[in-house]
């Protein structure tokens, strides 16, 4: 019996695209192709994301290495303020509202994201409607680890076999549903996971 709704942020609820972040830096295109690998390498965001390395470490790694110089300075501001350049899914906060609305259901947040975000959450409506939040960076565990289901469900008195976890990523979704947890990997269909989230909750009242 489900009761209880984990969400995933980044293209879940939000929609995070390095070049829509990096645009209002940097004007150009071709510029911002050239910055993309630079700025938003793995590496340095798996550590943003463990919270072993901050938004101002990675800039002095990663601009020595890229070229054209002129482009330091603007990836830098990007890279300062990427959590302002998040627009919302569409439909999304919505959806959470009416579920909540209708079944009673309590949400959460799980995501892998920095410390320099957990200090700006209040830029994001949607986020309001969580009854309780999750950042990998200070939780110090990251997707798809076990111990991060655990350190959720310990956290907020959760039973894993009543929630539900929406991502985008497959290999999270993988991570959750090894946990007990049941998973909805996310394509940006509103409103299909509307509906098999409905599904899902009116079947505890059958």
């Amino acid at each position: 019996m489900i009761r209880n709704l984990i969400f995933d942020f980044g293209r879940v609820l939000v929609h995070f695209e390095p070049d829509d972040i990096l645009s209002p830096y940097i004007p150009d295109p071709a510029d911002r192709a050239a910055v993309v690998p630079v700025a938003f390498d793995r590496r340095y965001w798996s550590r943003l994301d463990d919270g072993t390395l901050t938004e101002e470490e990675l800039i002095s790694l990663a601009a020595p290495t890229l070229l054209p110089e002129r482009l330091r300075e603007p990836m830098a501001a990007a890279l300062l303020n990427w959590y302002r350049h998040l627009p919302p899914v569409d439909g999304m906060d919505e959806m959470i509202g009416r579920l909540k609305a209708e079944f009673g259901v309590p949400t959460y947040l799980l995501s892998n994201i920095s410390r320099k975000f957990t200090e700006h959450t209040d830029l994001f409506p949607v986020l309001r409607k969580m009854d309780g939040c999750v950042f990998s960076a200070q939780a110090g565990i990251v997707k798809p680890s076990r111990e991060i289901f655990a350190y959720t469900c310990e956290k907020f008195g959760l039973k894993p076999e009543e929630c539900v976890f929406v991502d985008d990523s497959s290999r999270n979704i993988a991570g959750a549903e090894a946990f007990g947890i049941r998973g909805y990997c996310f394509d940006g269909d509103v409103g299909r996971l509307e509906v098999w989230l409905r599904d899902l909750l009116k079947s505890r009242n059958t």
